[in-house]
């Protein structure tokens, strides 16, 4: 007998039927001998939809209230996969995320998960049931707190790696992990399998089939994963410590990004402590910041440009604008309707010169690079959106992720 988590997200279970589907998902498991712990998101696009409802009272809702209204989403699943599931005699047991000893930091809108008390959860799968948990959501110091959107992976293996269970699926409407989305790039494939670091980086990167949370936590705890199809009975993407390079692959994947915003901030001074200011102010306020490039412009001055999500521009403006006396710039400039697009591939670290040809690519192409990072096995750049699936399209073919002897398919 093992312990596996199944996490199925908000398409898996956007209806009555899928949600049934779902439940035959998690009797194949049951009925090999195993303890189940499901994982559920809100159904389909009902996360949106109450999102929408808060914005018609406030554009800017109170966030503890805002998590207060978004956790009722996997509530109700939850409640209806536990249904289907008591209704086939099953013994099943529906828990929210508090209920389901779930602690995070006191953060609305964006916790981190702190502590997983299991007792609860054990005592239930000793007793023979099926634990359907609410994905998303816990608590702190009694206050309901949220995982940010994408959250339910990161409950999910969160959970599997409490739990020690053997295992994580995390069921999607996807067969797997592809060189990029296949919805913009007809040629994308999927691939076989692909090292926590990759994956990591694809997801930081804006690859949507898994958040970033849940592959940290996956790495951290060595848990397996594999990203498989809710309908479709394949194997899926096994996400893993060590994986063989296919056909010598150098890069595996390719992500990209909208809504990005580039703000500049001029006339800092070289000393005084003006930059680190900027970035200690933003990280109080809980603003990521991307891609940061500075340049000396005289003998005590400077130019600092870094990117942000475009919907967290209003807050950084006003962050900054709270810390001016502190950081002592000149004036700020924001250039929105940006996009990012990334390579990502444990082969680059032993490849010198694939930089130069993705620049390259983006050059012959006439796509004009506006902000460029780099880490071992990325390169990130920021272009217009405009071009930003034009760019995708030319690095895919670029790097031979189209040909169909370099994926190995299950």
């Amino acid at each position: 007998m093992g312990r596996i988590v199944q996490k199925f997200g908000g398409t898996s279970v956007g209806t009555v039927e899928k949600i049934k589907n779902a439940a035959d998902r998690v009797l194949e498991e049951v009925n090999q001998g195993n303890e189940v712990v499901v994982v559920v998101s809100a159904m389909g696009k009902t996360t949106d939809h109450l999102v929408d409802m808060a914005r018609e009272i406030s554009p800017y809702p109170n966030k503890r209230e805002m998590d207060m209204l978004l956790t009722t989403g996997e509530q109700i699943t939850i409640s209806l996969l536990s249904m289907e599931l008591n209704e086939r005699g099953h013994n099943t047991v529906s828990l929210t995320g508090w209920q389901a000893g779930i602690q995070t930091e006191g953060v609305f809108g964006n916790a981190r998960i702190t502590d997983i008390e299991t007792d609860k959860i054990d005592k239930l799968l000793s007793s023979g049931n099926i634990v359907v948990v609410a994905g998303f959501q816990g608590v702190s110091g009694g206050e309901i707190t949220t995982l940010g959107r994408g959250g339910s992976d990161t409950t999910a293996v969160a959970l599997a790696a409490a739990l020690h269970a053997d295992k994580c699926d995390i069921y999607t409407d996807v067969t797997g992990v592809y060189t990029t989305d296949p919805r913009y790039v007809n040629s994308a494939r999927k691939l076989k399998s692909v090292s926590y670091d990759e994956m990591l980086e694809l997801a930081n990167l804006g690859a949507g089939v898994l958040h970033p949370r849940a592959v940290e936590f996956a790495k951290n705890y060595k848990m397996p994963l594999e990203v498989r199809s809710s309908t479709e009975k394949e194997n899926g993407t096994i996400i893993e410590e060590e994986i063989s390079m296919e056909q010598n692959l150098v890069v595996r994947g390719i992500a990209f990004e909208d809504n990005i915003t580039r703000i500049s901030v001029f006339g800092l001074p070289l000393t005084g402590g003006g930059i680190s200011s900027i970035f200690t102010a933003l990280a109080d306020s809980h603003i990521n910041v991307d891609i940061i490039i500075q340049s000396v412009t005289g003998e005590n001055e400077t130019n600092l440009s870094f990117s942000v999500k475009t919907e967290d521009v209003k807050e950084t403006l006003e962050v900054l604008e709270a810390n001016r006396d502190k950081i002592r710039f000149a004036r700020i400039e924001t250039e929105s309707d940006l996009a990012k697009v990334s390579i990502v591939g444990s082969g680059m670290v032993s490849n010198p010169g694939v930089a130069a040809q993705m620049f390259e690519v983006l050059s012959s192409n006439s796509i004009s690079i506006k902000m460029v990072s780099t880490s071992e096995i990325k390169v990130s750049t920021v272009v217009s959106h405009s071009h930003m699936l034009k760019a995708v399209n030319a690095l895919h073919d670029a790097f031979d992720l189209s040909d169909a002897l370099a994926i190995k398919n299950n």
